[in-house]
């Protein structure tokens, strides 16, 4: 078992570093044991005739390794990916969002997702990849790629490369970078849910540059930064290696496109926030019903098609990897849509396109950590059980807790991340159809244990709840001290698109 365990904590779980990314290869994207040796492999010079008197012997000279390059196949998905992230947030979460409100609130919150998303942006370019995906400690990055420094040489006009999960396979730093900043940016937005309809617009902007900073580059660094797959060289570098990644990656934690990283992350911030700006004028009390459920469905199904690229892109690779992240999620989101449906009706007596929409991205939210890790049965399986367990999150689970959590925030992004997170364990091993984790230093698949897998996978849920509300809670505070939180209560009442941004959503 110790053996086991050192090889899943150098060898395993989703990495992004500034030479890695965020998920290991499916097998037909590993490099295959022969390749490394061959492509190092000495060129021989051809024989020189020699006089008579003196024996001919051949000269064997060391030829340079070629660096990898880009393959234009991999750089296109890449681009595509990025884009489609774009889209789930401006404007797919949007208009989730914004279709959940009164109307009068409808532009505040377009506002909020669409300036957060440029400000997070702006700030990942300054120092927030640097301090994520570059070596520092286990808990941090350092300051060596700050606004973007360094990947860019303007006297060749060369641009650095970043790994994938493939020995010598490499993309462009530049799309890296892009990819990673729409994850980081959706992130920040997905908290504005718990506390729609009444937060100040400047103390939005303030609180998500603190809880960026101090909760999402952390766990960012923690679960995805390692040194790469061709700093895996022999069982010694490996060590070396491990040693230079981020503390969930060194315990072997499995997240290929963000459970803990974004969903929980964020869900736990925003319930959070639903406790400290306090609950909405008239709640409980009065009728708070979403005001269109077509920009709804509209921004759900945008939210759908982005997620291919937040999901298959993160194997970096356009390969069997992103093949199998696509058809998770496909699969597990349907899945999903139709047990939330299934409870609903039973349990409410009519399905609703709410519920439908809102099943929809309790499936998405589950198979993120586990759609390269796991089968398509098992993708069916997780996607199954997050309709029915997030429809309780947003019902029983809601009650229980007692915040105005106005999007439900927490009931789908923290309980379904949790829960995807954890069966990512399950799902993860031969016997029910998953991965493995791949071993770099002998180039072969190896099996995992479901006890021992989800007791990482519960360290990993435990970090990202702790750190999201503590650094959740201290932001909240500080933005109440220096700016308040919360708008007027005539402000409120009159709406936040007028209030606060001058303007209206409808005109009739």
């Amino acid at each position: 078992m110790k053996k086991f365990l050192s090889a899943l904590a150098l060898v395993s779980t989703l990495g992004l570093g500034v030479f890695g990314v965020n998920s290991l290869s499916v097998a037909e994207d590993a490099l295959p044991a022969t390749a490394a040796t061959t492509e190092a492999a000495p060129v021989v010079a051809a024989e020189v005739a020699a006089p008579a008197a003196v024996e001919a012997t051949p000269v064997v000279a060391e030829a340079p390794v070629a660096a990898p390059t880009p393959n234009k196949g991999d750089v296109s998905w890449m681009l595509i990916a990025t884009i489609l992230v774009v889209l789930m947030s401006i404007p797919g979460l949007a208009l989730f969002y914004g279709g959940l409100v009164r109307s009068k609130n409808m532009l505040s919150v377009l506002m909020q997702v669409f300036s957060i998303f440029a400000l997070i942006t702006v700030l990942w370019v300054i120092y927030g990849y640097s301090v994520a995906f570059t070596q520092g400690n286990a808990f941090f990055g350092g300051f060596g790629r700050a606004f973007l420094s360094g990947i860019y040489n303007p006297l060749d006009g060369s641009v650095a490369n970043a790994a994938t999960f493939s020995k010598g396979v490499v993309i462009p730093e530049f799309i890296f970078v892009a990819f990673q900043a729409t994850f980081a940016a959706i992130t920040v937005s997905l908290i504005v849910g718990g506390f729609a309809e009444r937060m100040k617009f400047s103390a939005v902007l303030l609180f998500s540059a603190l809880w960026f900073t101090f909760a999402y580059l952390p766990m960012a660094h923690m679960v995805w930064f390692w040194a790469g797959p061709d700093a895996y060289t022999s069982q010694a570098a490996a060590d070396a290696a491990t040693a230079t990644a981020g503390w969930l990656f060194q315990k072997g934690a499995l997240d290929f496109a963000g459970g803990t990283v974004v969903h929980i992350n964020a869900g736990v911030a925003g319930l959070v926030g639903a406790y400290m700006v306090g609950k909405r004028i008239g709640y409980g009390k009065e009728a708070l019903a979403p005001h269109s459920m077509t920009m709804t469905m509209i921004g759900a199904s945008l939210l759908w098609v982005g997620w291919f690229g937040f999901n298959a892109g993160s194997a970096l690779e356009a390969g069997g990897t992103a093949t199998l992240a696509f058809m998770n999620t496909l699969a597990a989101t349907a899945a999903a849509v139709l047990t939330w449906l299934a409870a609903e009706w039973l349990l409410k007596g009519k399905p609703s396109m709410l519920g439908a929409a809102s099943g929809a991205v309790a499936g998405l939210v589950a198979i993120t950590p586990a759609c390269g890790w796991v089968g398509v049965g098992g993708g069916l399986a997780i996607g199954a059980l997050a309709g029915v367990v997030c429809f309780w999150g947003v019902t029983g689970l809601k009650k229980m807790l007692g915040a105005d959590d106005a999007l439900d925030v927490f009931g789908v992004h923290a309980v379904g991340g949790i829960l995807g997170a954890l069966l990512t364990g399950v799902f993860n091993t031969w016997k029910f159809g998953g991965t493995g984790i791949y071993d770099y230093v002998n180039n072969k698949w190896i099996d995992t244990e479901v006890g021992t897998q989800v007791w990482i996978q519960a360290q990993a849920v435990l970090t990202s709840v702790v750190l999201s509300a503590v650094v959740a809670f201290l932001a909240f505070k500080i933005v109440d001290v220096l700016i308040g939180l919360r708008v007027s209560e005539e402000s409120e009442r009159e709406g936040l698109d007028t209030s606060e941004h001058g303007e209206r959503a409808y005109h009739s």
